[in-house]
């Protein structure tokens, strides 16, 4: 039988509608802005905050949003895409 933890967080679970828990999903799977020179250019991490994202918005019915980051979500794994440079390094006019 499974722990009194565990049906809770079962009932919590089926208590959200699939939006909620796809926006709750998305904002697991954002990189913070604490851990962005971490895993800019981790490509799963990417592939799966993008991928999050886009289905937010197609539970949204909003198809034009969701289009462009599922994109960005396959770019990230067939490596078509790689993370730009950080822009407070690297070159700066004075």
């Amino acid at each position: 039988m499974p722990e009194p933890t565990q049906l809770s967080k079962t009932s919590n679970v089926n208590e959200l509608s699939t939006l909620e828990l796809a926006q709750a999903l998305a904002d697991r799977l954002r990189i913070n802005e604490r851990d962005w020179h971490k895993l800019k250019s981790n490509r799963p991490a990417r592939a799966a905050e993008q991928a999050a994202a886009a289905l937010v918005f197609l539970l949204k019915d909003q198809p034009e949003e969701a289009l462009p980051r599922f994109r960005q979500a396959s770019g990230w794994l067939d490596r078509s895409i790689s993370a730009p440079p950080c822009p407070t390094h690297g070159n700066r006019s004075i």
